[in-house]
């Protein structure tokens, strides 16, 4: 049943509801009847029906965003998502979509359908990525990883990136910003199969976002933040002694990050405060030690 602080949007819409043979993309629009007519600023956050990316939508709906959240299928997650910020901020409108994006057209028409709500988009978060370390992912070869990790964190961000960015060049509103999600070990490197994919992976991200600030600033900011040991399902999948002890003894904070320290950075950086920071990769880490303390101290 949907929960009673939401009304869903009828699907006959063509407007709201995209199905296609191949590689679907659904919009389900779900909005809080006790939001205003005041149309507050849109901010899209991919990959939020969990970890960082829930913990981003309900950061920005805080700083007073209204928010078109995704996830590539996991709708009981979007839409716990949104029952959270509607318990905790009435006043917020939230649409939800879900789309396969290794699908071209299911990127563009998500990219349609964004700008397509209000008309513009002041906040773009790119922080929908493949899973390749838990479930049924984490046994498959390391070039089938590999690809499926280059198709959506690489392939897919700069992609809808690229649409974004000429969308919101169009139809501009103040202070418009661009984040994506690169990787604090992706430049300094990490052993292992999971150090080698992700590297390869990151490393992309992190630069292309430098290439795209410098293609599209002064008018639209775009950014890169690069996460260290967060408990996100991997991190609370992870309960060996080895991975606990190696996250909280490489981190100056000593402790795990949570999905809720990385989206208080992104947060920031789509704000008026972080008006002057473009093209960077920001670690949210806790600060690195690269030398790790001995465990005799």
């Amino acid at each position: 049943m949907p929960h009673p602080a939401f009304q869903y949007e009828a699907a006959e819409n063509p407007l709201r509801l995209f199905r296609f043979a191949h590689e679907p993309l659904n919009l389900l629009a779900i909005y809080n009847p006790q939001a205003s007519d005041y149309q507050m600023p849109i901010a899209v956050i991919t990959g939020s029906s969990s970890g960082i990316g829930q913990a981003t939508a309900l950061a920005m709906a805080q700083r007073g965003y209204d928010l078109l959240l995704h996830a590539r299928g996991n709708l009981l997650g979007l839409q716990a998502t949104a029952r959270q910020i509607g318990d905790e901020y009435s006043g917020t409108k939230v649409r939800c979509i879900t789309a396969d994006f290794s699908c071209n057209r299911a990127r563009r028409d998500f990219v349609q359908a964004a700008f397509a709500w209000q008309g513009s988009v002041a906040a773009w978060v790119n922080n929908a990525g493949a899973d390749v370390l838990t479930g049924a992912s984490a046994a498959l070869p390391f070039l089938d990883r590999l690809e499926r990790l280059w198709a959506i964190d690489v392939a897919a961000t700069a992609d809808l990136s690229r649409r974004a960015a000429v969308r919101m060049a169009d139809r501009p509103v103040a202070n418009m910003s661009i984040t994506n999600m690169g990787w604090d070990q992706a430049q300094m490197g990490m052993e292992g199969e999971p150090g080698q994919l992700f590297c390869t992976v990151k490393a992309a991200v992190e630069a292309f976002s430098r290439a795209l600030a410098m293609s599209v600033g002064p008018n639209i900011r775009v950014n890169c933040v690069a996460p260290g040991w967060i408990r996100t399902a991997w991190g609370q999948a992870s309960t060996s002694e080895y991975w606990t002890k190696r996250a909280v003894a490489e981190s100056l904070s000593d402790r795990w990050g949570t999905p809720e320290d990385v989206a208080q950075c992104i947060s920031w950086l789509t704000s008026e405060q972080a008006s002057f920071v473009s093209g960077q990769a920001i670690s949210v880490n806790g600060g690195r030690r690269y030398f790790p303390a001995n465990e005799s101290e």
